[in-house]
């Protein structure tokens, strides 16, 4: 466990033991690889994935899969949630998700 993936999993099951998404307040969920940057609203209580996002590797891109995962929230009627960043600092695409996430109206 001592590679970067091994250490960012490790982060990632301790915000997830404080973490938890709700039907009144999801879990908006960061996943970014090389290629992509994904977000998901998910119900932890229920299990279910309420809506998902993505887009390009830029930081651009990133702000963009933001503003369309608020634009699915409100769909839903949902304007709070809970972000989980994954295990990743909160810098770059991380944080530009969260940007135009707030931009799109959630409130976290």
């Amino acid at each position: 466990m001592r590679n970067k993936r091994g250490q960012r999993e490790l982060r990632h099951k301790r915000i997830r033991a404080k973490v938890r998404g709700t039907s009144a307040r999801p879990r908006l969920a960061v996943f970014r690889s090389n290629k992509y940057i994904y977000a998901t609203l998910i119900d932890d209580e229920k299990g279910e994935i309420l809506g998902t996002a993505q887009g390009g590797k830029a930081a651009g891109k990133a702000i963009e899969v933001g503003k369309m995962i608020a634009e699915k929230a409100k769909k839903l009627k949902i304007t709070h949630v809970v972000f989980d960043r994954g295990g990743y600092v909160y810098y770059g695409r991380v944080e530009a998700v969260a940007k135009g996430a707030r931009d799109g109206g959630l409130e976290f």
